[in-house]
């Protein structure tokens, strides 16, 4: 193996472009145009264009990556996290054209990533479990079906899904079947594929998750726990390992359960196995994440050991350095730094990093994708970077993980920082009275959420015109942004947005910069205060419209148009 195609974008490519470099070996990068500038293409050895604006058309074309690959001289592809990372037709491809694909076999990404098919081999393995459906369901009805045997709440999940996404946990039957299209919906747009499959839903759990590694010679180790409780949307913002507050016992059985899923199954690289853990003490196994987390840096710094470097020597062939789970080196802390407004209920924000001036010190690690000026696009994932704290133990982490948020210091995008730095303040996170943290705490519980922050100005148009020429025989592609041509008057993209500007005081307003997933509402319709009358889709995650007061509805904009913040959706009638 000597040149790794990065089949990814931003924190993550940057990781491991570097994680080539400390293994000797060269890296290529891929960009979609939004991603021309970004740090991951300027680090890189090599770096090709993938010609399109949004995930369909630039990380998730196989075709388009193997031939960059192919065109490259690349021997072997990395596909990071998220994307294409579990989807084993890309596996297959990648191997198909005489490629290393670093991660497992695809019959073990298939086996696993159809979660109905992982809670068989859950079962096989005794791993614990809760109830749940045979299979994929088809209908709302069956989602009632099955709270009426079961009782609720219950997950109502994407089959092939993975990272938070396509999950929806019904409260009441009333909100059954928006819930059951919403996760559909997610489910088709995240990955393709809109099955999804049922669960009881435990109430108030924390997220317990083993990192695994396994060589392609049979062994597998375990190489510790993680906490990924604290969530919003089944999106995770704060890890920490060793997973804290467990008991012996509760260790010892996610460890075994998590080896024995993973032996079963013939697992090579590195993955994570899931699991919730109950207030009641109950665990049942979730899913296994047939890739690197977003969270794998906690692992590293409590064990020492690169799972980037790791993923390239099992990719060779060569057999994992330890075969017992190592203890752990301290307590480490993981913050996800996304640009996203907590006072406006997470909401993304897409726009430009005008200050982006990080912590430093002891125990303090950056894995970051941006720098002062980059971009945040609002077509991809709101992740900008991940602040690591690590100490001798849980209390001295803390105490680090305070100082480093407080020296943290990102303007221009409204980000998630505020509601670190008041997070690890409470008592519930600290644990005095016992750690009280769970899925849905940040909704239910927790009392300190930061104000809103001022709206950031709209990101310019990605958007590049492209043209050919002809230098010495030989056809070059030549790309340049719509918004410098179009203000050299020679093309009129970019210069007004798809929504016709803000919105008059009558009108309904995007919350946020995304695409117009659907229309809730005909046009002309009269609707109540609240009611729902959209849905976006930014950054990977969906965002309801409601109406703000009652009355009649006339659209401005077409489904799947992709708006600004503020851009007018629709607007009242008299």
């Amino acid at each position: 193996m000597k040149k790794v195609l990065i089949a990814n974008r931003g924190e993550i490519a940057v990781r491991i472009v570097r994680a080539c470099r400390d293994h000797g070996l060269q890296s290529v990068a891929v960009y979609a145009d939004p991603d021309a500038d970004a740090l991951f293409v300027r680090l890189a050895d090599e770096a090709y264009g993938l010609d399109g604006v949004r995930p369909a058309e630039t990380y998730l074309d196989i075709d388009k990556l193997i031939a960059i690959a192919k065109r490259s001289g690349a021997d072997a592809v990395h596909p990071g996290y998220g994307f294409l990372s579990e989807n084993a037709r890309f596996a297959r491809a990648v191997q198909d054209a005489g490629l290393i694909w670093i991660g497992p076999d695809p019959k073990v990404i298939e086996a696993l990533g159809d979660k109905v098919e992982a809670r068989r081999i859950a079962q096989s393995v005794g791993a614990p479990l809760v109830a749940g459906s045979d299979g994929p369901v088809s209908s709302a009805a069956e989602v009632i079906a099955f709270a009426e045997q079961h009782g609720l709440p219950v997950a109502i999940k994407a089959a092939h899904g993975g990272g938070g996404r396509g999950i929806k946990v019904a409260w009441k039957m009333e909100e059954v079947a928006d819930l059951y299209e919403s996760a559909v919906r997610e489910a088709t747009v995240a990955f393709g594929r809109g099955e999804c499959f049922l669960e009881r839903f435990l109430d108030r759990p924390r997220h317990i998750e083993a990192q695994v590694i396994a060589d392609k010679h049979g062994n597998v180790l375990v190489l510790g726990t993680r906490d990924c409780s604290a969530q919003r949307r089944n999106q995770k913002l704060i890890e920490e390992a060793p997973a804290p507050f467990l008991s012996p016992d509760q260790r010892e059985r996610i460890h075994g359960a998590a080896k024995a899923i993973c032996a079963a199954a013939g697992y090579s690289g590195a993955g994570t196995v899931e699991f919730l853990l109950g207030v009641d003490g109950t665990i049942s196994f979730l899913e296994v994440n047939t890739r690197l987390q977003v969270e794998h840096p906690v692992t590293e710094e409590t064990t020492g050991i690169d799972l980037v470097i790791e993923q390239f020597r099992i990719a060779e062939g060569q057999r994992l350095h330890l075969l017992e789970t190592p203890a752990p080196r301290g307590h480490s802390i993981e913050f996800r730094i996304n640009a996203e407004d907590p006072g406006r209920g997470f909401l993304p924000t897409p726009g430009t990093i005008t200050v982006f001036d990080p912590p430093s010190g002891p125990g303090v690690r950056l894995d970051s994708g941006v720098v002062s000026g980059s971009s945040i696009p609002g077509v991809f994932d709101s992740l900008m970077a991940k602040l690591i704290v690590t100490g001798a133990t849980r209390e001295e982490a803390l105490r680090r993980a305070r100082r480093a948020l407080r020296e943290f210091r990102i303007e221009g995008v409204a980000t998630v920082l505020p509601f670190h730095r008041a997070a690890i303040d409470t008592e519930d996170f600290i644990g005095t009275d016992g750690f009280k943290v769970h899925t849905r705490w940040i909704e239910t519980d927790f009392a300190a959420m930061p104000d809103a922050m001022a709206r950031p100005e709209a990101a310019s148009d990605p958007t590049l015109i492209r043209t050919h020429l002809e230098i010495d025989g030989k056809r070059v592609s030549l790309a340049l942004p719509s918004l410098l041509l179009a203000g050299l008057g020679t093309t009129g993209q970019g210069t007004a947005p798809a929504g016709g500007g803000k919105p008059a005081e009558d009108g309904i307003a995007a919350p946020v910069s995304g695409t117009l997933q659907a229309f809730k509402i005909a046009d002309g319709a009269t609707v109540a205060e609240g009611e729902l009358v959209a849905v976006m889709e930014a950054m990977k995650m969906e965002t309801q419209v409601l109406a703000p007061k009652a009355g009649r509805l006339r659209l401005r904009v077409k489904e799947g148009e992709y708006l600004q913040a503020g851009d007018t959706l629709m607007v009242f009638e008299g």
